[in-house]
């Protein structure tokens, strides 16, 4: 074998192409509830009401109600707090991050017309989404290893011992793109190649038709380690225009303008004794001591479009209606993983006691996405001149998320530039019982994952406010997102794909807010104050479990989150 050698030559390979996943589909399409302190006091219930800088990207037709110009400003103290449990053992990591919500301001023009009164104008930017996190945690007992699902993986795809070494011709390029091969049939994974250069695998029998295992043997025990930290957000900036038809029927339509920024590093580590670890003399029983760290960088920019009415059939009732289009993203992203092992056993060729840390070069792609569309239906009550109760009830289809051909270039590390299109593409092994090429569609088998992993969600949004004096109100909401995951994806009966060498990945259960809020008017200037309590939780896996022994369930770990919201709006009426 030519391991040695492959260790030279690999550090100058990233780990590449095809790194998305239905996974990374849900993350960059994730809900959160940010705005305005009035909106958020409120639980984000303000389909049907309008007159809200806020409320404009959930239902335009809120930009038909304003009477007056306004300018405001949003800010928010997030205090977070994630909390790992496994086998009785708990970890908690907290950060605080003080974001802007919400800058906007709205332009109004009385046309001193009966049928339409009035035509406004806004623009706002809101905070969409804030992908910043933090949480980790220990798994004291394994029962499997992350060595033994890449060798598993690497025997579904029928990987000889010269499919992880010949990766490079004489003068340095790729011979062949480790997750789109274009030798006509299945080639080793980069997980698989990095695995292998790394001595977490290990060929037995035949070169040629190798059986490939991994570190965990019959008497093989040990523990686990996980830490993720993600940074970034969706930021929304939204032109809107529109107006009121008889004081009955308010409308308008918005133009969003996104952009995207999402940073990971995450970290498995094993510990393990008895560890089966290959050397060119053989394999031997070792302790093994090793971590997988990947970091991830993800930056786009798209395009929305909403369409909204609200009906006020009476004084006292308003109902609301609005579209979402799916938000079109371009994206390019950049991507690198490192190992760092180390073993008892004397591998010649290694450094002194066996420490290496195998480092890459940063890997870039460029495609598209589209994120699912939206319908949210609403009502509001006024009751009497103190009381306002409002509802929301907002649907949206996950399953419908797409990634399709950005037609850029692919960069590789030790081969330079390639055009996507110059490439054919293969679906995974276990997802096609003959080599199936599909030249048309790259994406073929992702989106096929997106819709098998997720499934509609339901938003439930309730608000209301009391005034208690024509200056001073007080409000209160709560809002339900129901979980976008199917259940034999979320309790870890099917295979789940993830990207790249990326075999973590996290399924989330529903989210809750319960919400308060004060407010004050001074004639044309207000201040509002809420406080915002979200709690969510997640089952994280470290990998999918083995393909080999699906009855061996992979290390997991029960993620609960809590996040405290102190946001406060200024602005002013004129």
């Amino acid at each position: 074998m030519k391991k040695i050698y492959f260790l030279a030559a690999s550090m100058a390979l990233p780990f590449m192409a095809d790194a998305q996943s239905a996974i990374d589909g849900f993350r960059f399409s994730q809900p959160d509830m940010k705005g305005t302190a009035r909106y958020m006091s409120m639980g984000g219930a303000f389909g049907a009401l309008g007159g809200d800088l806020s409320s404009i990207s959930t239902n335009p037709a809120g930009i038909g109600v304003y009477r007056r110009n306004e300018i405001g400003f949003t800010m928010d103290v997030d205090i977070q707090n994630a909390t790992s449990q496994a086998q009785g053992f708990s970890n908690s990591q907290n950060q605080t991050k003080v974001l802007i919500n919400n800058i906007g301001g709205v332009a109004s023009w009385n046309l001193a017309n009966p049928t339409m009164p009035n035509i406004n104008v806004g623009f706002t930017y809101n905070r969409g989404t804030s992908f910043n996190g933090h949480y980790a945690g220990s798994i004291p007992t394994l029962s499997n290893s992350l060595t033994n699902y890449i060798a598993g993986v690497t025997n579904n795809e029928g990987a000889t011992v010269a499919d992880v070494e010949t990766l490079f011709d004489s003068d340095g390029y790729l011979t062949f793109d480790p997750y789109n091969p274009n030798d006509g049939g299945y080639a080793a994974p980069w997980l698989s190649i990095l695995g292998y250069d790394s001595y977490f695998i290990t060929p037995t029998g035949d070169d040629d038709q190798p059986d490939w295992i991994g570190q965990w043997g019959s008497t093989t025990t040990g523990s686990g380690a996980f830490d993720v930290l993600t940074s970034g957000g969706v930021n929304e900036y939204n032109i809107a225009i529109g107006g009121n038809i008889a004081n009955k029927l308010f409308w308008g339509v918005d133009f969003g303008i996104v952009d995207l920024t999402y940073n990971m590093t995450s970290m498995w580590g094993e510990n393990l004794q008895n560890a089966v670890v290959n050397n060119p003399e053989g394999t031997e029983n070792s302790s093994a001591v090793w971590t997988l760290k990947n970091s991830y960088n993800a930056n786009g920019t798209g395009f929305n479009v909403k369409v909204g009415f609200i009906y006020r059939p009476i004084q006292e009732l308003r109902l609301g209606v609005s579209f979402a289009s799916p938000t079109w993203y371009s994206i390019n992203e950049s991507y690198i993983a490192s190992t760092n092992f180390n073993y008892s056993v004397n591998i010649p060729g290694l450094q002194q006691n066996n420490a290496v840390t195998n480092d890459g070069q940063w890997g870039l792609n460029s495609y598209n996405f589209r994120t699912p569309w939206k319908l949210t239906v609403s009502a509001a009550g006024v009751i009497g001149k103190n009381l306002i109760v409002s509802a929301d009830y907002e649907w949206q289809r996950y399953d419908k998320m797409r990634f399709y051909n950005g037609g850029g270039d692919v960069y590789f590390g030790g081969g330079g530039f390639d055009d996507w299109d110059n490439w054919p593409y293969y679906a995974p092994a276990a997802k096609a019982a003959s080599p199936v090429v599909f030249n048309t569609d790259p994406w073929y088998a992702t989106n096929a994952d997106i819709q098998e992993y997720y499934k509609s969600t339901s938003t439930v949004r309730i608000g209301a406010e009391y005034r208690i004096t024509p200056r001073f109100s007080v409000r209160a909401g709560y809002s339900n997102v129901s979980s976008p995951v199917r259940s034999a994806a979320k309790d870890g009966s099917m295979m789940i794909y993830t990207s790249g060498t990326m075999p973590n990945y996290r399924m989330d259960n529903s989210t809750n807010y319960i919400t308060c809020g004060l407010g004050y008017n001074f004639d044309n200037f207000y201040i509002d104050g809420a406080y915002v309590y979200k709690t969510s939780s997640s089952e994280y896996h470290a990998y999918t479990p083995d393909p080999a022994n699906p009855q061996i369930p992979s290390p997991t770990s029960k993620l609960t989150f809590s996040n405290n919201q102190i946001i406060l709006s200024a602005g002013v009426k004129f």
